[in-house]
């Protein structure tokens, strides 16, 4: 019987790029023992080493998730669909203050919806609500809550404004560019809507901050771009019992929920542990539509309006996933993990951890890997030493920008192809900013291939800042 695996970006440079593939199988099983006989590179991505299902990856059989059914053992039938989902980073009392006739009339368009009226605007005046961020997601969310009327909106991000973000962080423009971004933002919504109160903070949310920033706000966006960041919130948030709305996005992949311990399933329930470092790029290295953010935020602004409002029918225990490409919707339960560590029946954390640590990139134990600068290796190649140089990103990036004497051997494929690299010379590995090729060293190391392997520090981006400076940057 043929069932449809569908594929998500971040997975898809190991299927050829191949968004869906229709297999022959009776089982979840079965069709992902034979997914893996087909693209053998996307095993180590999918499996441990003990053949079990990576727990950063969760698998559902049209909208259920298999770990509430047989697990990898769940039976489909033709026409099914298995999707593999990679993890990829209350209302208030009120003071009852009149509205005035200005904000009347600016809100007139909420106030003849019975799910709002004036008691319902009064909610969102009181209301407070903190951004993680002011980037792709927080933009769309700063502009949207700032226009229904929340009345005071905190953001956190320490950052500032660059080129590269003009793409598709809209509440920043080009004379911003070096401007701190909570600066950026405040400005805009002010523009927007001068009644809102902003709570700016320009640090980086760790976990000596967390709890004393977020204790004092009523919703929690999670903006965030990384992984010790979006589980320092969840954990935060269900310490504090605070829900958070989240989003994240990917090239043309979104994903919206609301975890909520108080009411449903967190973060860890869906995604009990973190993937390694490398497992998942970044949208700075895999890129991101510009308009995604737009969307995905939009929905979590939708979804903390209605909050505040006191709806019940929330994204709490559903996570809505958008192919941005395809423009298709899907939603799929989360049921709340009894074992979960920190909402469970039996939590063993009670508070903040270091996150660094927990997402593995402190690296205490892991191999080192060797490092070569840009203009060390400009010498060597001066001196016509023979070195291989080998770009792990995809084509259409090589096309962008690439250093001399290169060639291309794309990240799912190093290990499939290390026959092709010489091992009597230096290799040299390239991406845009030197984390991905760090993966492929290692990848390589696994492997065994016996020659000395170099990562180009800091990629394509430090040979053009320190060699070439007429190259593109993107």
């Amino acid at each position: 019987m043929a069932v449809t695996v569908l594929i998500p970006t971040a997975l898809r440079q190991f299927t050829q790029n191949f968004s869906e593939v229709e297999i022959e199988a009776s089982s979840v099983e079965e069709a992902l023992k034979k997914l893996k006989e087909i693209y053998p590179d996307l095993e180590k991505h999918i499996f441990a080493d003990n053949n079990t299902l990576r727990s950063f990856v969760n698998v559902y059989v049209n909208e259920d998730d298999i770990r509430q059914k047989d697990g990898i053992k769940t039976a489909v039938k033709s026409g099914d669909t298995i999707m593999l989902i990679p993890s990829i980073a209350g209302g208030t009392d009120l003071k009852d203050e009149p509205l005035s006739k200005e904000e009347t009339t600016r809100y007139s368009r909420h106030l003849i919806l019975p799910e709002v009226g004036i008691e319902g605007q009064k909610r969102l005046k009181e209301a407070k609500v903190l951004l993680i961020g002011s980037g792709g997601l927080g933009a769309p969310i700063a502009l949207y809550l700032a226009a229904a009327g929340i009345g005071t909106i905190g953001i956190v991000d320490f950052d500032e404004v660059d080129v590269s973000n003009l793409q598709r962080q809209i509440i920043h423009t080009t004379k911003d560019i070096g401007r701190p971004k909570i600066a950026s933002a405040a400005d805009k919504i002010k523009a927007i809507n001068p009644h809102v109160k902003i709570l700016s903070y320009n640090t980086k949310l760790s976990s000596g901050n967390a709890l004393d920033i977020i204790k004092n706000f009523d919703a929690v966006a999670d903006c965030t771009d990384n992984f010790p960041t979006r589980y320092l919130v969840n954990d935060a948030c269900v310490i504090l019992n605070k829900p958070s709305f989240y989003g994240s996005i990917y090239r043309f992949d979104g994903q919206a929920s609301v975890f909520y311990a108080k009411e449903g399933p967190c973060y860890r329930c869906l995604y009990p542990s973190p993937p390694p470092a490398g497992f998942a790029p970044s949208c700075a290295e895999g890129g991101v539509l510009g308009v995604l953010p737009g969307i995905v935020g939009c929905i979590q602004a939708n979804e903390i309006i209605k909050f505040l409002l006191g709806a019940k029918d929330l994204l709490i225990g559903r996570l809505l996933t958008f192919d941005a490409w395809k423009i298709k919707f899907r939603e799929l339960k989360i049921q709340k993990d009894e074992n979960c560590p920190i909402c469970g029946k039996h939590p063993v954390i009670n508070s903040l951890i270091d996150y660094e640590d927990f997402c593995g990139l402190k690296g205490k134990n892991e191999q080192k890997v060797e490092e070569i600068s840009a203009v060390e290796l400009k010498n060597r190649l001066e001196k016509k030493e023979a070195i291989n140089i080998i770009d792990i990103r995809e084509p259409h990036e090589y096309a962008i920008a690439k250093l001399p004497d290169s060639r291309i051997i794309p990240l799912g494929q190093v290990v499939r192809r290390m026959r092709e690299i010489d091992p009597k010379n230096d290799t040299v590995f390239v991406c845009k900013v030197g984390t991905r090729s760090i993966y492929a060293i290692k990848a390589l190391q696994e492997a065994g291939f016996e020659g000395r392997l170099l990562n180009l520090k800091n990629g394509v981006l430090a040979w053009a800042q320190s060699v070439d400076k007429e190259m593109a940057v993107y």
